[in-house]
């Protein structure tokens, strides 16, 4: 890893750098910046010469480390400002860990194409939703975000496929939160805490199901690369700040159009690097 490292300056530098992305990205969007840092990830372990399923496995276990430093980071800086439902946040919370946690123990038998047909269909119909305006009810239908027929249902799900792809949750959080009556900057900076939902128990899915395989890149604990997440984590933390910061400043319908925009350019980045895989 190291010769690779010293050998190879420009793929590192493009790998610091969407740490970067993704956590201006995650603390602008509260979307968990995954949709950056699985791609660049998977270029840098099959270029050393790593099988291609393990290195999309450890992206997404690695990715997963990373949107715990992306959310924690993000969280912090939209609570000062006010912005976040502490309710919501505690009642979602448990059910989307649960499902981040079984995401991550089935990645080893997952098949990783129909999960991400899965994602990039609900990613589309999120990002239609967000860039066409609609889906907004009035601000009296968002108590039903505490029921359980909601919670539930909608928190496992968000955390088990989140899991399974290396990402925060988020998108899932702002269509349902701002599909219920909440603004746009509550619900973006609501979903960044969800991201610690599902990376913690992710992570550590990740490393259970790996721990039995060989044919990993240097410095990983199953499906989680060290290096690589240390490398991301700094990155990531220093932006996730900025990110929250100026969403913040932008108005609100901007900033829906926004997150449509990057939810759509991510599915579609997604699918394009699975398939062509």
């Amino acid at each position: 890893m190291i010769e690779f490292i010293t050998s190879n300056p420009l793929l590192i530098a493009g790998v610091l750098a969407a740490g970067f992305a993704a956590g201006f990205a995650g603390g602008l969007f509260g979307i968990g910046g995954g949709i950056i840092t699985v791609p660049a990830l998977y270029a840098v372990f099959t270029a050393i010469g790593v099988d291609e399923a393990q290195s999309f496995k450890t992206a997404i276990g690695t990715s997963l480390g990373v949107i715990i430093v992306t959310s924690i980071r993000a969280l912090m800086t939209h609570h000062r400002a006010g912005h976040v439902d502490g309710e919501i946040l505690r009642a979602w919370a448990p059910w989307i860990a649960l499902g981040a946690g079984g995401g991550g123990l089935v990645a080893k038998w997952a098949p990783v194409e129909l999960l991400t047909i899965v994602f990039a269909g609900g990613a589309l119909y999120i990002a239609w939703r967000r860039l066409a305006g609609g889906g907004k009810k009035k601000s009296g239908t968002s108590h039903h975000l505490l029921h359980g027929n909601v919670k539930i249902p909608v928190g496992l799900g968000t955390g088990f496929f989140s899991s399974l792809m290396g990402l925060g949750g988020g998108a899932v959080g702002v269509l349902v939160m701002t599909a219920s009556g909440r603004a746009i900057h509550q619900a973006i900076a609501t979903s960044a805490g969800f991201g610690v939902a599902v990376a913690g128990p992710g992570v550590i899915g990740f490393i259970l199901a790996g721990r039995a395989d060989l044919a990993l890149p240097p410095g990983s604990l199953g499906y989680f690369n060290a290096p690589a997440f240390a490398a991301m984590a700094l990155m990531a933390g220093i932006a996730a700040p900025l990110g929250a910061l100026t969403a913040h400043r932008v108005r609100g319908e901007i900033l829906s159009k926004l997150f449509g925009a990057y939810v759509l350019i991510a599915a579609i980045g997604l699918v394009m690097d699975v398939f062509a895989a």
